[in-house]
């Protein structure tokens, strides 16, 4: 299918790329228009370049400077120029006819219905959440159901300002949030003053039923002061985009004493702390389409807020906007400037772009809309690299196009001898693609079906989400591919059991990526341990705030921190000492209220098998500028310690330190490891038994935590 992609920093182009796959509570959907914001989207097109960029957004070098202390120069600056090509989605508000469901009772395919949610994108194809997709009334025509996101941003900002009959409201920037909002201030019987620095937009209001129109400036205050008999306004929308604070100072002046001033547009929030008290104003922030925007509950998982405690949701606000200009309420035609097939969707976002072209809503027109009776025949893999003869050496395909595969795992696959990249699998169509084009896979595509009907996928990578890693590494394993799975190997006792059965049955190789193993420093530490002939204690100290809050691997309910990342911890310990862990000891912060914070704070006790001990602290609550891991251990006449990859000091008779210039965290290492392992017939340096260990210990810690007494842990009763 065709999508619109940002390449780089301002490029806007139309490629090819696979179709999005069903998922549980989402719905697939043939656009037949799509609206380009040209307030968002606009402002993620850099177009005054790189330089520009970081100039005004300095944050940028202290991410640099960050990322090149982990990981060098050599690869940061690749990565920095990576981003000129890497692809990003755009758009997020459009209109079609559902083609596919899956879990959504309520809705049937060949129904019209508007979509919105950050993500869908311009595409020929579009993949929403049930509770981002309202039906589209009967008689409104889909090129202005397409408002719909847009029109609910403007709804659920009146809904904060709290307007009631007579109350007189300014709005500040006439661009389609604006307008909108102008209407809909309107249809709550307020007084509407509209404003902005273009005349023409504020003719505009005006023809659609605003009140007064002034023009922003200088003389705004006194305008709207006479217009008020002084009193100033009652409630005051900031719908402008800037980057200076003036619209918000505007908004204050004109407001009356105990007004409010509610903001949805972009702009820098300063206030003078005098004005403020002095008028006791409120002030309210306008988060998206209303209650649910960016709850991965309610927009991914399709659960719906109680309506009796929950009026108005983003979806409900859809509904109602839509309603509204069904019913003819709403003033939508007007407000189309533009339109353009979607192939030229360059040309419309260069519109956009254009002071001179006068542009208010620009539409995106797709093949759906003039040949809606064409079979949907959807296309799931799209070659990336021209069509060749096989290449020689195993052939690899990337499962999980995140984070973790574009800073470690393509970059290290890219540097072993005698390995391909077959295919990039990603949920994401255009992230499949950009790191198709980037690494130079073969094909990309978005139904893991795909690669396992493969028969030239040797090794499957998987990176994808916790919960998926056990059964995609199931269904690898019995498709007769070798797998290399990203911790955690499994979440339970069960999956571990079947992963084990079915690498005995099949006899391909499974590694975990517990990359540790494979660290220089960390290697050199076990060295010196080796040496031991008595019990050791190993102390784990572990600060980790990134996976804390909304950061879907703190969900307990798809492993937490624990299960997702303190499994690292626990194989690195029983990796030292080279003995099994037999039963375990731990507390956990409280659990209160949605943030996580209780089951992935854990301070834990082991004990192992040769006597020694271990105690290993996971948290989140940390600040980000303290370390992130130490371990420190302890046997006759040794000690060691090292902390974040960048240094191991050594204590016997005498004391060693080393500090490599940048940290290496074994990521290379061990994919070669395990790579060359297969071709020389060898088993994997980290198997099966070592991701259902350190599961089943981390289960043990949870449990632990949970009954307030101690787990033994026996491993062999998994695999007798």
């Amino acid at each position: 299918m065709k999508q619109v992609v940002r390449r780089g920093l301002q490029e806007v182009v139309v490629d090819e790329v696979p179709d999005p796959a069903i998922a549980a509570h989402h719905v697939l959907i043939r656009p037949h228009y799509s609206l380009i914001s040209s307030g968002t989207e606009a402002a993620s097109l850099h177009h005054d370049g790189l330089l520009k960029e970081v100039a005004d957004n300095p944050s940028h070098l202290r991410k640099i400077w960050e990322a090149s202390k982990v990981m060098g120069p050599v690869r940061t600056l690749a990565e920095v120029r990576a981003k000129l090509s890497e692809y990003a989605v755009l758009g997020y508000s459009g209109a079609g006819v559902v083609v596919d469901k899956r879990a959504v009772p309520d809705l049937e395919v060949g129904e019209r219905v508007a979509y919105g949610g950050e993500g869908t994108g311009h595409a020929e194809t579009v993949r929403a959440g049930r509770n981002l997709v309202v039906r589209v009334p009967g008689a409104l025509p889909l090129e202005h159901a397409c408002f719909a996101t847009l029109g609910s941003i403007a709804l659920n900002a009146v809904r904060l300002a709290a307007i009631e009959l007579g109350d007189v409201v300014a709005v500040i920037g006439l661009g389609l949030v604006g307008q909108l909002a102008c209407q809909l201030a309107r249809l709550q019987g307020a007084v509407v003053i509209a404003i902005d620095l273009k005349p023409e937009r504020v003719e505009l209001a005006r023809t659609l039923g605003a009140d007064h129109g002034v023009a922003a400036g200088g003389s705004l205050a006194p305008a709207v002061s006479a217009l008020t008999d002084g009193r100033g306004a009652d409630r005051v929308i900031v719908a402008a985009a800037a980057k200076s604070a003036a619209p918000c100072r505007q908004a204050l002046e004109i407001a009356r004493e105990r007004g409010r001033l509610v903001v949805v547009g972009a702009v820098e929030l300063s206030f003078p702390w005098a004005q403020m008290y002095a008028k006791e104003i409120q002030l309210l922030m306008s988060r998206a389409y209303g209650p649910g925007s960016y709850d991965p509950v309610y927009e991914a998982e399709g659960h719906d807020y109680p309506f009796a405690h929950v009026r108005w949701t983003e979806n409900r606000n859809m509904g109602e906007f839509l309603r509204l200009a069904a019913d003819g309420k709403l003033h939508i035609q007007p407000l189309i400037t533009h339109e353009f097939p979607l192939e030229q969707a360059a040309d419309a976002y260069e519109t956009i772009l254009d002071p001179a072209s006068g542009s208010l809503a620009v539409l995106l027109r797709y093949g759906a809309a003039t040949a809606p009776d064409v079979r949907f025949e959807p296309q799931r893999r799209i070659a990336a690299a021209p069509r060749a003869p096989r290449r020689s050496g195993l052939q690899v395909a990337l499962v999980g196009a995140g984070n973790i595969a574009r800073w470690a795992h393509l970059p290290s696959l890219a540097k072993v001898p005698g390995v391909g990249l077959q295919a990039i699998c990603s949920t994401s169509g255009a992230r499949a693609r950009s790191y198709a084009l980037r690494f130079g896979a073969r094909y990309c595509c978005t139904e893991y079906e795909e690669v396992l009907a493969d028969p030239e996928v040797d090794v499957v990578v998987i990176a994808n989400r916790h919960q998926h890693h056990a059964p995609q590494a199931l269904a690898a394993l019995r498709a007769g591919k070798h797998v290399f799975l990203e911790k955690p190997m499994a979440l339970t006792e069960e999956e571990c059991r079947s992963l084990w059965k079915a690498v005995d049955e099949t006899g391909r190789h499974l590694a975990v990526g517990f990359n540790r193993r494979f660290a220089p420093l960390y290697r050199e530490m076990k060295r010196q341990l080796g040496r031991r002939t008595s019990p050791a204690v190993v102390s784990c100290r572990v600060n980790s705030p990134v996976f804390s809050g909304s950061h879907w691997s703190a969900d307990p309910s798809i492993g937490g921190a624990i299960l997702g990342e303190a499994c690292h911890f626990v194989d690195l310990i029983y990796w030292l000492l080279g003995s099994e862990p037999v039963s375990v000891s731990a507390f956990s912060l409280p659990a209160t209220g949605r943030d996580p914070i209780g089951p992935n704070n854990i301070a834990s006790s082991f004990r192992f098998a040769d006597g020694s001990v271990a105690n290993l602290t996971y948290c989140t609550v940390g600040s980000r500028t303290s370390g992130g891991e130490r371990v420190e251990v302890f046997a006759p006449g040794l000690g060691a310690d090292t902390e974040d990859f960048k240094r191991l000091c050594i204590r016997t008779t005498l004391r060693h330190r080393r500090r490599p210039w940048w940290p290496d965290k074994g990521y290379a290492a061990q994919l070669q490891s395990f790579l060359g392992g297969i071709r020389e017939g060898r088993p994997p340096e980290v198997t099966v038994r070592d991701g259902a260990r350190a599961t089943l210990a981390c289960l043990a810690m949870l449990e632990s935590a949970r009954s307030l007494r101690p787990r033994e842990i026996d491993l062999a009763a998994l695999h007798p």
